[in-house]
């Protein structure tokens, strides 16, 4: 029973911690349709650079969020330097940031070396909260509460706002949202920039839990493209599902039948894409 109890609370927090990373990548895959395979390598430089901004002496949190800034404006560089060059060039956006993701694996290989780099949970979250026979790490719940508190406010800004009206009207018709006067190129900037940053701030969050080190991003890259084809490209509520989801199936899988771990891993996606190509949340295209 205490295995089982341990394995749910573990699956939960990483079910979180997958949201904050894969909510960044279902906005850029589902709003742009860019295939941004340098998402996993952003989550990896963003946990480097909280390393860096922990040795400077910052308090944990301001260094997630300097982490968050420093990310966004890499993300912002990479869409008007790069991919905006590269506009319905899906093989080419492939490419491109498959290779920026090879780039940025060598530049961390180099500045911060091979060896693991543990990050210290805050002060604040050491400990556990007890409910009977339940203990439940406080940082890991943090990070839950975190990921629901996101996932609520962005579905509001997306679904109930003018910005996200905007950003709709500029992915479902950005010729006429031109001729409207909305300015898409910059909105796509924007989006771009912020599910760069949230990739970044996932990244520092998942130091006292997972460590850092070389490999995180090939790790998560792959755990964040299942996410998105689960949910839905572009579905909030998807990506929150389908995070959760995979955080049971992924610590569940390598306790129970670790010969078989990336078997049941892959299998939900094959069935869905079978299924409903377009995700449990995804709309059909038209």
């Amino acid at each position: 029973m205490t295995l089982w109890i341990i394995l749910t609370i573990n699956s939960i927090a990483l079910g979180g911690l997958l949201f904050l990373l894969s909510a960044g990548f279902s906005l850029i895959f589902g709003l742009m349709r860019i295939p941004n395979l340098t998402h996993g390598a952003l989550f990896m430089l963003g946990a480097y650079f909280g390393v860096t901004f922990l040795r400077l002496g910052l308090n944990f949190w301001i260094a997630a969020i300097l982490s968050a800034v420093v990310l966004g404006i890499i993300g912002a560089l990479i869409e008007r330097l790069l991919l905006r060059r590269l506009a319905g060039q899906e093989l080419a956006q492939v490419l491109v940031t498959l290779g920026l993701a090879f780039i940025i694996a060598d530049i961390c290989l180099l500045v911060w070396t091979g060896d693991p780099i543990p990050l210290a949970t805050p002060e604040s979250l050491r400990g556990v909260l007890r409910a009977g026979t339940i203990v439940f790490p406080k940082y890991r719940l943090a990070v839950v509460v975190m990921a629901v508190v996101l996932a609520a406010v962005m579905w509001y800004m997306l679904e109930r706002t003018r910005l996200g009206a905007t950003i709709r009207a500029g992915v479902d018709d950005p010729e006429i949202a031109r001729v409207v006067g909305i300015r898409v190129s910059r909105l796509f900037t924007a989006v771009f920039s912020f599910g760069s940053a949230l990739a970044g701030f996932a990244g520092v969050l998942s130091g006292p839990i997972l460590s850092v080190y070389p490999g995180l991003d090939a790790e998560m890259l792959p755990l964040a493209l299942i996410i998105v084809i689960l949910g839905g490209a572009g579905s909030l509520p998807g990506a929150l599902l389908g995070s959760l989801v995979i955080g049971f199936i992924y610590n569940f899988g390598q306790a129970m039948f670790p010969e078989l771990a990336y078997v049941i891993l892959f299998l939900p996606m094959v069935i869905v894409l079978v299924v409903r190509p377009q995700g449990l949340f995804g709309r059909q295209s038209l």
